[in-house]
């Protein structure tokens, strides 16, 4: 034997061992540990050995059949008719190729009609039906043996148990896929988190794992749809079909057999790569995975004389999308802040091709994240793509793991200002709590800080605010207070006019009110309503900022998380120096002359808002309320005082109106506040 054939079939030997490996993990245990690419590639690779040294060759390489072997778990199903697989196009040059192997085939060159359609990312499944009922249903397995899966599909919402209509055959056996649409995937992996449960990587693995539970009232509760793509067994055999697999296909749709939205026709070649180019534009819209587009000669008869080789039909081909999924090495992680103050880790990769693109970093999302996926920095990581969606880590490569990897550390202070990190129990999400002084919130701190509602600094909108960070003129609110008309003159539409009257504008802010002042700090989760009743319960800046949380929950709104957040805020220097340095500017406001409860005039009233008012926003509305002795509650009951109804009140206003609650217009509730300003 030549060294070449020898080290051919070693190599081939090798290829199948890990091919055989990856079916068993894929269609066995439903946990692959490589994407799809990677799978291609090593089968490929396989097949051009096999074609180069026909020897080689041999019935058991997976190579000639698909899948892997049934689950003991379940009864085992003999396909009458084998299920098998499709050769594959990763180009337009091989489905053209294909197309022309066809015409060489035949003999002649008519144009032919293929039908066109979208491959679902599932599990392939066969639905026998007997006499229009369904009696079974089975996974495809190897090919020729699957698992009885009949009590499970039974489950799927879209599965008729009865075919409509009466001509159908005695015997009918329809084959589709199992899958999981892309909204109840997410809906799925949201409940087995908050439960604690297996977070899934695709919807293809969450439609598979789904289908092999051997609870059927699991699978029952799980999001599965079918969609059918041919026929098996049909008898009797004389049976009528429509002469086209189109056509039947519309047949199966008639017999209420649900089936893809999204197949079509196509003339030629030509028409398949337009179709093909139509659903990889429409791809991340569809509202369920694909990886590929499936082009069948249209004709049966064509059909039947093109025949099948050992593994595939010659009459049909997958044309495979770019891979959204591919293998590479997380070299490190670093820590990005967002203009919220949310700390996100970054995986930084070692470059790979995926979803039509070079990727080199990745989002990890959060520490819960980290923990779930056990990645470490040096492992080799699943990285997945899929349009313009951040890359993400789906899962790693416990068996590439070596003694080298580290572990990573979530930073305890800001990687920008240095601030303390802030992750409350209940919070997924890690914050910096440097909100006045922090370079990545800083244009947006500064934005709120000059809004309406709370400086409200006539003619410091936000593109200014960004010609002012830019030019490195203001890093946090106090700046904008000692800013001259030398550093405002020349920035874009500002001219020494416009300039002066920013600056008269900043010193006529600097008159506010201390409920203003709070809810410009741009504090998580402090609103105007929630400032308005911090600066009523303690009636100064200082007794605020030494408050306790214990102290911060007894104000009206104010739970365990937003007295977290105040508490956090203030015990930052960084946001301290901020404020101090304010006041010393010369920010100021009145005393607040505190009413006892009993004298305000909605003391111990209950109110709704609810519609559109043009007047005043409703939270504008619930803080004047709220500051009158209001309490202000979300739905309508026997207990409410009054309802102020705006336009399109919808059913709070038809709830008032059957319980006989008082309502008042906008004309009537800005009449009261007149009256009590």
């Amino acid at each position: 034997m030549s060294d070449s054939l020898e080290q051919a079939k070693a190599r081939a030997e090798s290829l199948r061992g890990q091919i055989n490996e990856y079916n068993y993990q894929y269609y066995v245990l439903d946990a692959p540990t490589v994407p799809d690419a990677q799978y291609d590639r090593d089968m490929q690779e396989l097949i051009s050995i096999e074609k180069q040294f026909p020897e080689l060759q041999s019935v058991s390489s997976p190579s000639q059949k698909v899948g892997g072997s049934a689950l003991s778990a379940f009864e085992q199903v003999t396909h009458e008719v084998p299920m098998l697989s499709l050769d594959n196009a990763f180009d337009d040059v091989s489905l053209l190729a294909f197309e022309k192997r066809i015409y060489d085939r035949l003999k002649d060159n008519k144009a032919l009609s293929f039908s066109c359609e979208p491959k679902l990312d599932g599990l392939a499944v066969s639905i026998l039906y007997e006499n229009g009922e369904m009696v079974r249903a089975a996974t495809r397995g190897d090919g020729q043996v699957g698992e009885n899966i009949t009590t499970n599909v039974r489950t799927i919402a879209n599965v008729p148990l009865k075919l409509r209509g009466e001509n159908y055959p005695s015997r009918l056996e329809v084959r589709g896929e199992v899958f999981m649409p892309k909204k109840g995937f997410e809906a799925l992996n949201d409940y087995q988190r908050a439960n604690d449960g297996k977070v899934f990587a695709n919807p293809r693995n969450a439609a598979a794992g789904s289908l092999r539970q051997l609870d059927s009232k699991v699978t029952a509760k799980r999001p599965l749809m079918f969609y059918a793509y041919s026929l098996g067994v049909v008898t009797p055999e004389d049976f009528e079909l429509p002469r086209y697999h189109s056509a039947r296909l519309a047949q199966l749709g008639d017999w209420g057999i649900p089936l893809c939205p999204d197949i079509d026709t196509a003339e030629g070649g030509k028409g398949c790569l337009e179709y093909y180019q139509r659903i990889l534009t429409l791809r991340d819209d569809l509202p369920y995975d694909i990886d590929g587009v499936v082009f069948k000669v249209d004709d049966i008869s064509v059909q039947q004389t093109l025949g099948f080789v050992a593994r595939a039909p010659r009459w049909a081909i997958a044309q495979k999308f770019p891979a959204q999924e591919e293998i590479t090495k997380l070299l490190d992680v670093e820590f990005q802040v967002g203009r919220t103050g949310a700390i996100t880790p970054v995986a930084r990769l070692e470059p790979v091709f995926v979803g039509g693109v070079t990727v080199s970093n990745a989002t990890l999302h959060n520490q819960d994240e980290i923990d779930r996926l056990g990645v470490k920095v040096g492992d080799y990581v699943i990285i997945r793509r899929a349009g313009d969606v951040i890359p993400q880590v789906v899962s790693v490569v416990q068996a590439k793991r070596d003694d080298n990897v580290k572990d990573i550390v979530f930073p305890t202070d800001c990687p920008v200002c240095g601030s303390n990190v802030e992750k409350l129990e209940d919070e997924a999400v890690a914050r910096c709590t440097g909100g006045l002084i922090c370079a990545a919130q800083r244009k947006q701190a500064l934005k709120h800080f000059a809004s309406r509602k709370a400086f409200d600094i006539d003619g410091l909108g936000d593109k200014l605010v960004d010609q002012l960070v830019d030019a490195d003129l203001v890093h946090s609110p106090a700046d904008f207070f000692n800013l001259k008309l030398g550093d405002v003159v020349g920035l874009e539409r500002m001219a020494e006019k416009s300039a002066a009257k920013l600056l008269l504008s900043l010193e006529a802010s600097k008159a506010t009110t201390l409920a203003k002042f709070l809810y410009a700090l741009g504090i998580r989760e402090v609103g105007e309503a929630t400032a308005a009743n911090l600066a009523m319960h303690f009636e100064t800046l200082e007794a605020i900022r030494s408050a306790s949380e214990d102290e911060l929950i007894e104000v009206q709104d104010v739970g365990a998380i937003v007295a977290a957040h105040l508490h956090n805020f203030f015990n930052e220097p960084h946001n301290t120096d901020v404020i101090d340095a304010l006041l010393e500017a010369g920010i100021h406001w009145p005393a607040i002359e505190k009413k006892p409860q009993s004298a305000l005039p909605l003391d111990g009233q209950t109110c709704v808002v609810t519609g559109i008012l043009s007047e005043m926003g409703r939270s504008d509305v619930k803080a004047k309320l709220q500051l009158l002795g209001a309490k202000v509650a979300g739905s309508v009951s026997k207990n409410t005082s009054f309802l102020v109804a705006g336009e399109k009140a919808g059913s709070k206003l038809t709830k008032a109106q059957e319980l006989d609650v008082e309502v008042w217009d906008e004309a009537t509730l800005l009449a009261f506040l007149a009256e009590h300003d």
